[in-house]
């Protein structure tokens, strides 16, 4: 037994209790990944398994008289405060996006894009773009459901276009989530962890350095399959969204939470969490604002105010909605990834996890293995069974591990949340194997994008 941390860490990896909880974690696993042919929602199956294993823990280490009573609670304690930090720091997000969103601000980028007219070509491109740029900001999962929606909007009578056109977007997503800490949960879940451990992981500019790999990593499969994309031109759409009062300052609050938060962690040394807690304070006493001048504002318009679309609902901004409508499903999801990671690192898989990828095989052939185990299982589990196994590795490695994480989900529909969502949204026209056909040239950009980030980043390797 050996002391790790806050709480212990036991080798009980060839006893009962062990194979029961690798077990309990699989069979969970094999239900989330079933998810879209049950519709049983994933967060279900992981919670009720974090349950289990950490009841199991605790009911054997009671006749380890050399383990202390409280062992399994302080170690529970602390996954708990890894969840809660980040948990918080997503529910902020989440509300300013479905803030935005009710203010119509994705709407009308939507309606936007549809009245210009653009080619299939064209707008396989400009998705792409967007998806690349938008998701480092929002999230990969937001982004694609906006992107998709517009292909769809254009092109729903083209199947072929629409397939494609839906993997590219999953593809640039991932990508531009991928460089940004705010863009994917497991680039959060490295910018968060920095303040925990001495080597400092990733600092917030230091994720910048992956812009390039990134780009690569869509380029590349983008560029080959651009020939593959209908050479047609649909017709253009009249249809006029504008964004609701209010959206604009919305959207500049957000941009100032998140530099609040990265003030807060880099400056103040606070958790990042705190600066965006900090922010929702700002969108609150805005929606507080707004309410109290709706009525004076539809004063001034017809009697049908309430049906205008730039002012919104008649009873006003509510703040607490948008907490409402956030992806509870997800954040619950994550609870469960973290208890349960946590639970199998507290009976030593981890730490024998750890010595057999990054001592036997070396940390790039681990981290690029990390890559292609989040196309089939989630990155969230992987990434965070790699920063609980906290190998020694040079910031290169790191930024690698963070690189294949974020864009190994690529390989595969089912890989990432945004292929996932978009098999929904564009259903019968982007499926599994629709994606699969392209697998070896996402493969290709997959590959190019770690030999990018070797070479630029060579000296990091160090």
């Amino acid at each position: 037994m050996a002391s790790e941390g806050e709480g212990y860490a036991l080798d009980l990896t060839n006893h009962w209790v062990g194979y029961a909880a690798l077990g309990i974690f699989a069979l969970a696993y094999l239900f989330v990944m079933a998810e879209e042919f049950t519709h049983l929602r994933k967060s279900k199956p992981v919670i009720l398994a974090a349950g289990i294993i950490w009841a199991l823990i605790a009911a054997v280490i009671q006749g380890m008289p050399e383990v202390p009573a409280h062992a399994a609670e302080v170690a529970v304690r602390h996954n708990l405060l890894e969840y809660a930090e980040l948990m918080l720091f997503l529910l902020v997000a989440m509300t300013y996006i479905n803030a935005m969103e009710e203010r119509q601000v994705f709407d009308a980028l939507r309606s936007w894009l549809v009245r210009k007219g653009y080619g299939f070509r064209q707008l396989f491109w400009i998705t792409g773009v967007l998806s690349f740029f938008i998701s480092p900001v929002a999230d990969n999962l937001t982004t694609a459901l906006l992107m998709c929606a517009v292909v769809l909007a254009v092109g729903s009578s083209n199947a072929k276009f629409v397939g494609i056109a839906c993997i590219n977007i999953v593809i640039a997503a991932n990508a531009g989530g991928a460089f940004s800490p705010f863009g994917d949960i497991t680039t959060l879940m490295v910018w968060q962890k920095a303040i925990d451990t001495p080597q400092g992981v990733v600092a917030f500019g230091t994720f910048f350095l992956l812009f390039i790999p990134s780009v690569v990593n869509w380029l590349v499969p983008a560029a080959i399959m651009h020939f593959a994309v209908p050479d047609k031109r649909p017709p253009a759409s009249d249809e006029v969204i504008e964004m609701r009062r209010g959206a604009k300052r919305i959207i500049a609050f957000f941009l100032l939470t998140i530099i609040t938060a990265v003030s807060f962690h880099n400056f103040l040394h606070l958790p990042p969490v705190i600066g965006m807690l900090t922010g929702l304070a700002y969108l609150q006493i805005f929606g507080f604002f707004l309410k109290k001048t709706v009525h004076r504002c539809h004063s001034t318009k017809p009697d049908n105010a309430e049906h205008d679309g730039q002012m919104g609902n008649i009873i006003g901004f509510d703040v607490f909605s948008k907490v409402a409508r956030a992806e509870w499903d997800t954040l619950l999801f994550f609870y469960g990834v973290v208890l349960c990671v946590g639970g199998l690192g507290f009976l030593g898989y981890l730490s024998l996890a750890s010595e057999v990828m990054y001592l036997d095989w070396g940390p790039t052939a681990a981290n690029v293995t990390v890559g292609v185990l989040s196309a089939i299982v989630d990155n969230i589990p992987v990434m965070f069974a790699v920063l609980t196994m906290q190998p020694d590795m040079s910031m290169g490695q790191w930024l690698l591990v963070t690189l294949t994480a974020g864009v190994g989900g690529s390989l595969l529909s089912i890989g990432s949340a945004a292929g996932v969502a978009l098999m929904g949204q564009a259903r019968g026209q982007y499926t599994f194997f629709g994606h699969l056909k392209w697998t070896p040239v996402i493969a290709l950009g997959y590959g190019a994008s770690i030999v990018v980030h070797q070479w630029l980043n060579s000296s990091m390797f160090n």
